[in-house]
């Protein structure tokens, strides 16, 4: 995994891995699509993402990236 994606958690899902506050809709999606790539990132631990909810506090805005096999990353998802 490229040190840019690192976060707080990394499992595996299925062969591929699943790094940082990743949403449940963007892990489906990636099992559903089964792209070429080694898994889905949420670098940091944004507010607002799975997990990172804070009363009170406007949720940030973050993005979901794929991580092909080559190590770049795209866009995924925009929550």
């Amino acid at each position: 995994m490229p040190d840019k994606v690192q976060s707080c958690h990394t499992g595996i899902v299925d062969g591929y891995f699943v790094e940082g506050h990743v949403p449940a809709s963007d892990i489906r999606r990636l099992l559903k699509e089964r792209p070429v790539a080694l898994g889905l990132a949420v670098p940091d631990m944004p507010v607002g993402s799975p997990g990172m909810e804070v009363s009170g506090v406007a949720p940030e805005k973050f993005q979901t990236l794929l991580v092909g096999a080559d190590g770049r990353t795209t866009v995924y998802g925009s929550h």
